[in-house]
């Protein structure tokens, strides 16, 4: 059974094909994906074909992808899961996206935190990681903000619209491993 999550204003939950339509609109703007690694959505059928991804990783346990509700609204305001999931070596990379419309608003820092408590706790994660653009002011904050650190920098790590781009490498560890010596 597909695991749903709950924060103070927001409900993480199974992505449906009801929400192809809210992720098209998500993906297809260029202010989300300028810094996401993807041009954007053209097509409806790219937004079904990235549920298809979502739902073949959570079957073959190599990643969860959760749709990020709000609670009052019922507004789908984006996406946020693991992928690269290694369970033997319990580590995963999280990422996520949100529509504008409820950026800066702390829904990122909500969910990244349930998403976090989840992943050490019940998946028994060691190690989350994430990467991000040197551009992307805004999704370091939410990182180190929720406890992640540097690691350095992967060089030419990503290609987008024809143009090669280095990453940040974060890392979060268990707190059981900050104490080790």
């Amino acid at each position: 059974m597909f695991p749903v999550l709950e924060t103070e204003r927001l409900l993480l939950r199974e992505i449906e094909e009801k929400d192809i339509k809210a992720i098209y609109s998500i993906l297809s703007r260029e202010d989300v994906t300028v810094h996401y690694g993807q041009e954007p959505f053209k097509a409806y059928e790219e937004a079904r074909s990235l549920l298809a991804i979502f739902n073949m990783n959570y079957s073959m346990q190599r990643g969860i992808r959760w749709g990020i509700q709000e609670k009052n609204s019922g507004a789908f305001v984006g996406t946020i899961g693991f992928h690269a999931w290694h369970q033997k070596h319990r580590r995963a990379e999280i990422g996520y996206e949100l529509h504008p419309d409820f950026w800066k608003k702390g829904y990122g820092q909500e969910a990244v935190s349930e998403v976090i408590s989840f992943g050490f706790s019940e998946l028994k994660l060691n190690r989350i990681s994430a990467i991000c653009y040197p551009e992307n002011k805004s999704s370091q904050k939410l990182l180190e903000r929720s406890g992640f650190h540097k690691e350095g920098i992967l060089a030419k790590y990503m290609v987008q619209n024809q143009h090669v781009y280095d990453c940040y490498m974060y890392c979060l560890l268990h707190p059981s491993l900050n104490e080790e010596k």
